[in-house]
């Protein structure tokens, strides 16, 4: 193992490597045939929760691509963990994979980070690493615009590189597939401000003000902007991401409930861990208060069924880990442009691939379930 791979596997503890198709009792049929077999999707149950115009892109790119030979790929898919919010992204970021014959891994960690800044560096060594083994593209769900650097070394050695969950845009990526932040924390502000009494009153956002989180910032921001145009007063709360953030982060709203002026008048979480906020509430003694969330954490679950989160906003994390092979995929075999052409219904930009947002309520919790189990995930 090289300095880079010890000090990696020093600072972030146990990896899991998931192994994609390519392993020793894999058929080589590129080998053997004078072309490979044309790609097969598994089928996608359909649910009212599943994203029509997303599937039938799919399937046109997989058409683009079984009308000419393709060659085989490398590709690493670099999560930030592989537990918890991310488990659908491995699962389905495998499923890609196995589809096309990628080799490869999936790998994270199984635990959050706790400092963000020492996370970057690491992902960084990370990224390293895997051009050393001789990687042809890679997916990454990065820490923070520190991970630029990493980016554009990967880009300069001919390696693509598309971003899921969170974007570097002063990086050289080519493409970034997820949730656009911004669009998502307007969203949610606006499904709790129908809830808001009229004002004068507070909104507490559970959410992030370090500008190292650049995605995590845009979405805070998206939320508070509506409830500054609406005339409410905003008090945004920084999540902790550590084991403790739990306690910590329903203790120090709870302290807000109580002293803030004007009265707190509704809650919002803007990240898997926005059930803190009805934590604090029920501590406060305040369970009249408005909530919504993001994610689909069960303890936000057992929260909405309770009545104290009243809706959730859940992106597709099985989405973005689906699309990044398939885009990495076609980047290598009909190119960038034509890659992109073939994804534009759903990219908002030159750059950026949308995968959309869900919102479930208290009355469609067991139907998103049911979604989520066709899908083979949970999230």
């Amino acid at each position: 193992m090289t300095a880079t791979g010890r000090r990696w596997m020093t600072a972030f503890g146990l990896m899991l490597m998931t192994a994609a198709c390519g392993s020793s009792d894999t058929p080589d049929i590129y080998s053997t045939e004078e072309s490979p077999a044309p790609i097969k999707r598994r089928p996608t149950p359909v649910t009212e929760f599943t994203p029509v115009e997303l599937e039938a892109t799919v399937d046109d790119l997989v058409a683009e691509l079984n009308e000419r030979p393709n060659e085989p790929m490398h590709a690493e898919i670099l999560l930030k963990i592989v537990s918890g919010f991310f488990a659908p992204v491995a699962t389905a970021a495998n499923r890609a994979m196995g589809e096309l014959r990628m080799t490869g891994n999936v790998a994270g960690r199984l635990e959050e980070p706790g400092d963000q800044e020492k996370a970057v560096e690491l992902q960084n060594d990370q990224i390293e690493q895997t051009l050393a083994g001789g990687v042809e593209a890679i997916g990454i769900a990065p820490f923070g615009e520190g991970n630029a650097s990493g980016i554009d070394a990967a880009v300069a050695r001919g390696v693509h590189v598309v971003t899921l969950d969170a974007d570097v845009e002063s990086s050289k990526r080519s493409i970034y597939v997820g949730t656009l932040n911004k669009a998502a924390g307007t969203t949610a502000g606006k499904t709790l401000l129908q809830m808001l009494p009229p004002g004068p009153g507070t909104v507490i956002i559970l959410g992030n003000a370090n500008p190292v989180w650049v995605s995590g910032l845009e979405r805070t921001q998206g939320a508070e902007d509506v409830f500054k145009e609406a005339g409410y007063e905003t008090l945004v709360v920084q999540e902790t991401l550590t084991a403790m953030g739990d306690e910590e982060d329903a203790a120090t709203m709870k302290a807000k409930i109580e002293t803030t002026d004007p009265p707190v008048v509704g809650m919002i979480g803007m990240f898997n861990e926005a059930y803190r906020c009805a934590m604090a509430a029920e501590a406060a003694g305040r369970e009249d208060i408005p909530i919504v969330a993001f994610d689909f954490d069960p303890k936000t679950v057992s929260y909405m069924r309770e009545g104290l989160i009243r809706a959730t906003h859940t992106q597709r994390q099985y989405y973005e880990g689906y699309l990044v092979p398939y885009i990495l995929y076609g980047i290598k075999n009909i190119g960038l442009d034509a890659t992109k052409k073939i994804l534009a219904p759903l990219m908002d930009d030159e750059f950026r691939v949308n995968t959309g947002l869900d919102v479930v309520t208290a009355k469609t919790i067991d139907a998103y379930n049911d979604h989520l189990d066709a899908l083979g995930v949970n999230q």
